[in-house]
């Protein structure tokens, strides 16, 4: 018989198409961050909400149709998740997993 557990969870129909992700994956795919490990303190720091709840555990799940609010260095993201990725690729397909709802900067510019 085989092992009855596994490393990873299944995702629900595990059809081939991902139905949740990590957080802190999520954003490095979305390439909010350059490093993984800055993801997953940006979550830590408790930086992130999903769908208005902060978050500090960078293994929670995100789903097609959350929202994420991301305290970034500079600027506040709202985003709307729109598409799971696989593995983390160039900005172009970056762009196509959110939708921003919006976006504005925490400091004033002096140089117009």
């Amino acid at each position: 018989m085989g092992r009855r557990g596994s490393s990873r969870e299944p995702d629900a129909g595990d059809s081939g198409g991902l139905d949740t992700l990590r957080l802190d994956k999520w954003i490095w795919f979305a390439r909010f961050q350059r490093a993984r490990e800055a993801c997953a303190e940006l979550v830590r720091k408790g930086h992130v909400r999903v769908n208005g709840r902060r978050v500090t555990q960078p293994g929670s799940v995100v789903r097609i149709g959350d929202v994420l609010t991301l305290a970034l260095p500079g600027e506040t993201r709202v985003v709307e998740v729109i598409s799971l990725a696989e593995r983390r690729e160039g900005s172009e397909a970056a762009a196509m997993l959110y939708r921003i709802l919006e976006s504005s900067s925490r400091q004033g510019r002096k140089n117009d």
